[in-house]
């Protein structure tokens, strides 16, 4: 009889639970998502530019338009339409050098998210957007499940990923895991106050 009688009681602890486990399954994707929209955003995209091999190229380069914009400065150098006379402007630069076909964006493009075991995969495709890795990673975790998987991983296997991750980029001299790594509780906080609030 008394197992009768709890039965709505013993219903509706189990539909908490149900209701909670759906509720952290959500928080634990919302935590990855922001997690790997991170990690793309931090991740740089080579610029030829700003290489230590291209500085005297950089340099050089900056300072003939400098100098050519000045030249507009000094109304001695224009003629009555307001051009700039004839054989003062510098026609001159040095070569940025990068491979042949150099595209940033490969390492953005190669954040991958895995499930127990840290994912092998990379990928010669330049996106500087990191839409790629975006779209691969929420992929993954859209279908994350309490109870069901004991570790996410968030990978970049590139050859190049731990000098870029040990501050060989001026763009993220701090790197993108641990600086991600310690905000991790943060967006925690966040994506529980976020299913919580209905959002």
């Amino acid at each position: 009889m008394a197992s009768t009688t709890n039965q709505p009681f013993l219903a509706a602890i189990q539909l908490f639970v149900d209701s909670s486990k759906d509720e952290m399954d959500e928080v634990v994707r919302r935590t990855g998502i922001k997690i790997l929209g991170r990690l793309i955003e931090m991740s740089p995209v080579g610029q030829p530019e700003t290489w230590e091999v291209n500085q005297t190229a950089s340099a050089y380069n900056t300072a003939v338009r400098e100098h050519n914009a000045a030249l507009r400065d000094d109304p001695a150098n224009l003629t009555k339409s307001g051009r700039l006379k004839r054989g003062l402007r510098v026609h001159d630069s040095m070569d940025i050098k990068k491979p042949e076909g150099y595209v940033g964006g490969r390492f953005k493009n190669n954040w991958y998210v895995g499930f127990d075991n840290k994912p092998t995969e990379s990928n010669d495709t330049p996106d500087a957007s990191g839409q790629g890795s975006n779209s691969r990673g929420l992929a993954v975790l859209e279908v994350f499940r309490v109870g069901q998987v004991s570790t996410i991983y968030f990978t970049n296997n590139l050859p190049y990923a731990q000098a870029l991750e040990n501050g060989h980029s001026n763009q993220a001299p701090g790197g993108m895991i641990g600086l991600t790594a310690i905000d991790a509780a943060q967006y925690f906080r966040e994506a529980m106050s976020e299913v919580r609030n209905g959002q």
